[in-house]
C-alpha cells in the first residue's frame, strides 16, 4: 500500500505508524487522515501484529493538529469538517490492540488529542502538550474534551482548553496525561521495552480489556457527532476564520469583533 504522508513499518511484531509531515509539524490534512485510518486498519486486525506505535517524523514534533494551510472555513477532505478526525479517533480506539503514543516533540491542538485517545502515551523530557482551538477558532468537541476531562480531571480539562497553555513532559506526567517521561535519547529504547512487554501478554485478555475500558466512553462518540455537525458551522463563520486569517496575516485575532 503507498502513502504519501505518513510512513508505516513493522518491526518484531510492533506496527510503527509516523505522521510524515515534518515540514508542516506533522499537521494532518485529509489525506493524512485517510492514510492514517487504512494503516492503522491494517495493522489493527493483522494477527500478527501485537502492538501499534503512533508517532510523528523529525525531532519537533508529534502532531500538532489540523494543517491550517489546508483550511478555508472547511478542510480539505471528506467529513462534516472536511476531515475524518472523528473516525480516526475512533478506529484508535476500536483497533483490538493497544496503541501507543510516541511524544519526542510538540503535541498541540488536534495532536494533543489524538496522544490523549491512544491507549498509552510515552513521552520525551522534550515534548511539549497543550490545546490552541480557542486561540485559532477551533474546538474539539468530543474526545477532545470529553474523554480528557476522565483522564486529567474536569477542572484540568477545562483549564487546557480555556487557557490554550503549554505544559512540559514532566507536568504532563504529574496530570496523568503520559505515563511515563524518559530522557530524549531513551525514547525509543523505553517505547521497545513497553511494546517487548505487551507482546508477552494475551492478545485476546487485552483486547477484552480495551472494549471494556472504551465501553465505559462509548457515549462520547455520539457526543462527538452532534458537536461536529456544530462545529462545522461555526467553522463557516467569521468569528472562526478570523483565527485562521490572523494566523496568516502574523497578527493577534480579534474573535469578539466578529462574536456570533
Amino acid at each position: 500500500m503507498d502513502y504519501t504522508d505518513i510512513l508505516y513499518r513493522v518491526e518484531d511484531g510492533v506496527a510503527h505508524i509516523t505522521i510524515n509531515r515534518p515540514q508542516v509539524m506533522n499537521a494532518f490534512r485529509g489525506q493524512t487522515c485517510e492514510e492514517l485510518i487504512r494503516a492503522f486498519n491494517k495493522a489493527g486486525w493483522d494477527k500478527s501484529i501485537g502492538v501499534i506505535v503512533l508517532g510523528g517524523a523529525g525531532e519537533r514534533a508529534f502532531c500538532t493538529g489540523g494543517d491550517q494551510s489546508s483550511h478555508e472555513g472547511q478542510y480539505d477532505g471528506r467529513g462534516m469538517i472536511g476531515l475524518p478526525v472523528e473516525e480516526l479517533q475512533g478506529v484508535i480506539r476500536d483497533v483490538p490492540k493497544p496503541v501507543i503514543a510516541r511524544v519526542q516533540g510538540y503535541a498541540i491542538g488536534g495532536g494533543n488529542v489524538l496522544a490523549t485517545v491512544c491507549d498509552l502515551t510515552i513521552a520525551s523530557e522534550k515534548a511539549i502538550f497543550g490545546q490552541v482551538g480557542p486561540k485559532m477558532g477551533s474546538v474539539d468537541p468530543g474526545f477532545g474534551t470529553a474523554y480528557l476531562a476522565r483522564v486529567v480531571g474536569e477542572k484540568k480539562a477545562r483549564e487546557i482548553w480555556y487557557m490554550c497553555r503549554r505544559y512540559s513532559a514532566a507536568e504532563a506526567m504529574a496530570m496523568g496525561l503520559v505515563n511515563a517521561v524518559v530522557p530524549h535519547e531513551e525514547l525509543d529504547a523505553e517505547i521497545a521495552r513497553w511494546c517487548a512487554e505487551l507482546m508477552e501478554r494475551s492478545p485476546t485478555a487485552i483486547a477484552i480489556a480495551k472494549r471494556s475500558f472504551n465501553a465505559d466512553s462509548e457515549n462520547i462518540r455520539g457526543i462527538g457527532a452532534m458537536g461536529m455537525q456544530t462545529l462545522s458551522m461555526y467553522y463557516a463563520s467569521a468569528e472562526s476564520q478570523e483565527g485562521v486569517n490572523a494566523l496568516k496575516e502574523k497578527r493577534k485575532p480579534n474573535f469578539r469583533k466578529h462574536q456570533m
